[in-house]
């Protein structure tokens, strides 16, 4: 099993920066990739941003068309932790962030594929 928990994220008006981490724990060695999704009230869950996680594999990160060039993606093998900084945040932007861990990967953007998710954390951009 491998847990999953977010932190990070709050408020924050249009046009600043925020930053949220996940932290794994438990058999961190069987996960292959991890992601970010989020959810807006109303909305389906959205894949935002992934990387390959497991130790030894070419690192590449993965991103929503809709936050290429404001969001990057961070992993920290020794310390089990993903981090997503974001930048230029809209309004839009708002939805709860959770990541995601997979122990095998076909299709990135495709919830089904993740084995583990966290709780998630309300980022919330003002206009």
């Amino acid at each position: 099993q491998v847990q999953l928990v977010e932190s990070g994220g709050g408020l924050v008006q249009a046009g600043g920066s925020l930053s949220v981490s996940c932290v794994a724990s438990g058999r961190t060695d069987s996960i292959y990739y991890m992601a970010w999704f989020r959810q807006a009230p109303g909305k389906e869950r959205e894949f935002v941003a992934g990387t390959t996680w497991r130790r030894g594999t070419t690192y590449v990160a993965d991103f929503a068309d809709f936050v290429k060039g404001r969001f990057t993606i961070s992993r920290d093998n020794a310390a089990n932790t993903m981090g997503l900084q974001m930048n230029s945040l809209k309004p839009e932007d708002t939805a709860v962030y959770s990541c995601a861990a997979a122990t095998t990967m076909t299709s990135k953007a495709t919830k089904g594929e993740y084995d583990y998710w966290g709780q998630g954390t309300q980022v919330t951009v003002s206009s």
